[in-house]
């Protein structure tokens, strides 16, 4: 589903080549469509309708108007006079249907705005909508603390969203304290970041997107997507009846040390249950009897290593296992920040490369997964990513990125998505911001841009050790694979391509994302540990095949 930041919205509707009055009378009606939708049932219905001063408030305004001529008993609450000549505010007045001012009801200590709610079956949020970063102070202040006090009563009125919940900034989702949550949010034409970022996500309830007359040409500008099921449904890659091990291709994964053997059996399993075909894990030789008793399904590659921790010449020996067909390579969890593996790391960079030669499938190295320590050692050598060719994914928490960028974790979490994008643009890879509402971020390969899209999953559950390298472990897993149901069926990738690094990334975001969703319906959302992910992955994919 694509997404719109308030810039993009502001010049769609510029293109559009419809009238402002014409968008705001589609905007209106699909609005009290969804009001009635809402109630069930509009006639005699009591609604109060917010109207700010601009163009959101002229959306509540001919919603109002509609309501009107369905039989309900509509009131209307301006936060500023309007002009009795104004096209959306007239027909109002000529039906006379009551409208008050915040201006005129402030004089009284807001009574009838009090009364109004008392009596209210559904309240119309038409106040600021996305074009305003008014602050929430003066009459704004006081009609929303008399909402919420409405909101607050054994039986509420349902509250409904025009574009956006009056304080809810439109493209981080940053919220004023003020800020009321809806039962149901009307988006117009298109919906907005912020409806899915948290907080915002949580205080827009359900979000319904209407058609308002923009035309469909003017998507091709927007970058932003929400992952959806049938999105996932379509890039999940093919399994054929008589495929083998190796039409499923082979990861190579380059994890753990002493304090964390967890990690790299975690990232392994990940790309086993993401159904790659093989899963080798190159270790430190003298950690690999232990890693032997926990992986019964990987494969191994030793490497040369100082007290358990990986060293420059290890890299060497990375370089050569790739030339023995694997397809992709996940380098990262689990390995320390000692100054054997800050070593290792800077001898691997010139060594990932696209074109590493395969004795195997014959397609090289597909992509490479940087997750981690990998990007904890990264972040202290200048212009890292300047030496990898190979396609490659990032997948920082924002900690991580934090160091990589020397950006304060508090600017990331704020604009999650513009810094995701900017990392993306700058570093010319695939960036996954983990978190609440993972953001997956790329270069559009035409050139045209950066594209994004967001995970719809906030799961408080997946907040524990270890559930980062089975995301690790399964956008590798995918990486490796062939390719998409969508792809096949479309002509668009021939048997053994494998899916690329954006869809690779985001696919398993949103299997991470809908695997723990499944694993805190049966467990609840304390407790749960990344292992409980691994079975719940092959579960998530065979939901979404409708197996």
């Amino acid at each position: 589903m694509k997404l719109v930041t308030v810039a993009e919205m502001q010049e769609a509707e510029k293109g559009a080549g419809v009238p402002v009055g014409q968008l705001m009378e589609n905007a209106g009606l699909a609005v009290a469509q969804e009001a009635w939708l809402l109630l069930g049932e509009v006639a005699e219905r009591r609604i109060v309708v917010l109207a700010g001063p601009g163009n959101n408030g002229g959306d509540g305004l001919v919603a109002a108007r509609h309501l009107r001529e369905w039989g309900a008993r509509v009131s209307v609450y301006l936060l500023k006079r309007r002009d009795k000549k104004d096209a959306v505010f007239a027909p109002l007045l000529k039906a006379e249907v009551p409208a008050t001012t915040a201006e005129e009801d402030a004089k009284q200590g807001y009574k009838r705005l009090e009364e109004l709610l008392v009596e209210a079956d559904l309240v119309i949020d038409a106040l600021l909508g996305t074009g305003s970063a008014r602050p929430i102070e003066g009459a704004l202040a006081e009609v929303l603390e008399r909402l919420r006090a409405a909101r607050g009563r054994t039986l509420p009125p349902r509250l409904l969203a025009v574009d956006m919940p009056t304080g809810v900034d439109a493209d981080t989702g940053a919220a004023d304290p003020r800020c009321v949550a809806a039962d149901a949010t009307v988006a117009l034409a298109w919906s907005k970041v912020g409806l899915h970022v948290l907080p915002g996500a949580q205080l827009a309830g359900r979000v319904e997107v209407v058609e308002i007359g923009i035309p469909k040409e003017t998507e091709s500008e927007q970058w932003t997507e929400l992952m959806t099921a049938r999105w996932a449904r379509s890039a999940l890659p093919e399994r054929p009846p008589g495929a083998h091990k190796g039409t499923f291709g082979r990861v190579l994964v380059v994890a753990g040390s002493p304090r964390y053997i967890g990690a790299a059996v975690l990232s392994c399993m990940g790309g086993l249950r993401a159904g790659a075909g093989l899963v080798t894990l190159a270790c430190a030789s003298t950690l690999y009897p232990i890693f032997a008793a926990k992986l019964t399904e990987a494969t191994f590659e030793p490497l040369p290593d100082e007290e358990g921790y990986l060293t420059a010449e290890g890299a060497h020996a990375v370089g050569q296992a790739l030339g023995g067909g694997y397809d992709s390579l996940l380098v990262g969890p689990g390995l320390g920040q000692e100054g054997y593996v800050h070593a290792f790391m800077r001898s691997l960079l010139p060594r990932l490369k696209a074109d590493t030669p395969s004795t195997g499938s014959g397609q090289g190295l597909r992509g490479v997964v940087i997750d981690a320590d990998g990007l904890n050692n990264l972040s202290e050598v200048e212009g890292w990513w300047k030496d990898i060719s190979a396609p490659t994914v990032v997948t920082p928490h924002p900690g991580e990125l934090s160091r990589l960028t020397g950006l304060p974790m508090e600017e990331i979490q704020s604009d999650r998505l513009a810094v995701a994008r900017k990392c993306a643009a700058e570093w010319g890879v695939t960036v996954v911001l983990k978190g609440a509402n993972t953001v997956v971020a790329a270069p559009d390969p035409d050139g045209h841009g950066v594209r994004a899209r967001l995970s719809p999953f906030a799961n408080p559950g997946l907040a524990s050790a270890g559930t980062g390298d089975v995301l690790a472990g399964a956008i590798a897993g995918l990486l490796a694979q062939g390719p998409s149901t969508r792809s096949a069926s479309s002509g668009q990738a021939g048997s053994g391509q494998g899916l690329e690094p954006y869809e690779a990334a985001s696919l398993g975001v949103y299997l991470h994302g809908l695997a723990g969703e499944r694993v805190r319906a049966e467990l609840g959302s304390a407790g749960m540990v990344a292992s409980d992910l691994l079975p719940a992955l092959p579960r998530a994919m065979k939901e979404l095949r409708g197996e």
